[in-house]
């Protein structure tokens, strides 16, 4: 993984918080707040909090005093995030790479991570990070995004970027599409101390109010506007233009229709 399909910074933060949040993540953030809200215990640690979709739900679904701490690697993120809530909400933001935890072991009761892992360089160590920041019978809550064969839309855009660019097509879309397998997971996060480790397949509705909306999303929301940069063959509009004919021509242009699945792991340290 090069750092640029990490790297959410410029006008990223603010694209993918105003188009994508609502259109692909807050569904999924509602469900696993739902779950947190069953096994939480006094202190929840977020990774990957990115511009704080699924914060503002755990903040929303958790009782007032559990203290909720939300991490993310890149601060323009987090600054996005902070916005969402008032001064009087228990909420920390804090800076942090989800590999190396800055926090003492046994920190937390549980953990939770909304579309973060795909991105982690090295997954193993951040489930051992989770491990050892959990106390005993800590839970970690996260979820991934299935294939893009159960995922139309960046299907479609994963497909379309590649016969723009032939020679040298963008790849961002292989890696938050790219970690799903069960089996891998499984072995990852037994390897590292856990155990009732249950997977959900949860699909859910897809909705944005028109084809340009989604598109400045999908092309402007994440680091894909990086490489498109990079290749200099295809202005950032002009790739835009091609992605809202797109979707227009195959899932209506206002509004956009489709479904997202996504998996949803459950796994209590020993």
């Amino acid at each position: 993984m090069t750092d640029q399909v990490a790297s959410f910074a410029g006008s990223i933060p603010e694209n993918y918080d105003k188009y994508l949040g609502p259109m692909i993540f807050e569904p999924y953030a509602k469900d696993l707040a739902q779950r947190a809200a069953k096994v939480s215990g006094s202190s929840v640690l977020e990774i990957a909090a990115g511009t704080g979709v699924a914060t503002r739900s755990l903040r929303d679904a958790l009782p007032p005093a559990t203290k909720i701490v939300a991490t993310d690697l890149n601060e323009p993120m987090l600054e996005i995030a902070k916005s969402k809530f008032k001064p009087t909400e228990k909420i920390e933001f804090k800076p942090a790479d989800a590999m190396s935890l800055p926090f003492p072991d046994q920190a937390f009761d549980t953990a939770v991570c909304q579309f973060g892992v795909m991105f982690f360089p090295d997954k193993l160590a951040s489930f051992r990070e989770v491990a050892r920041i959990l106390k005993p019978q800590g839970r970690y809550l996260f979820n991934v995004w299935d294939s893009l064969d159960y995922n139309p839309i960046p299907k479609s855009m994963h497909g379309l970027t590649t016969s723009l660019y032939r020679e040298n097509p963008p790849g961002f879309y292989q890696t938050p599409f790219g970690f799903y397998q069960i089996d891998p997971i499984k072995e990852m996060l037994l390897s590292t101390g856990f155990q009732k480790i249950t997977f959900s397949v949860l699909k859910c509705p897809l909705s944005s109010p028109s084809a340009r909306d989604a598109a400045t999303g999908l092309v402007k929301g994440n680091p894909i506007s990086l490489q498109i940069l990079e290749r200099q063959t295809h202005s950032i509009e002009e790739v835009m233009s091609h992605v809202e004919r797109e979707l227009a021509n195959k899932f209506g242009k206002a509004p956009v229709r489709s479904s997202m699945q996504a998996i949803v792991v459950e796994a209590q340290k020993a």
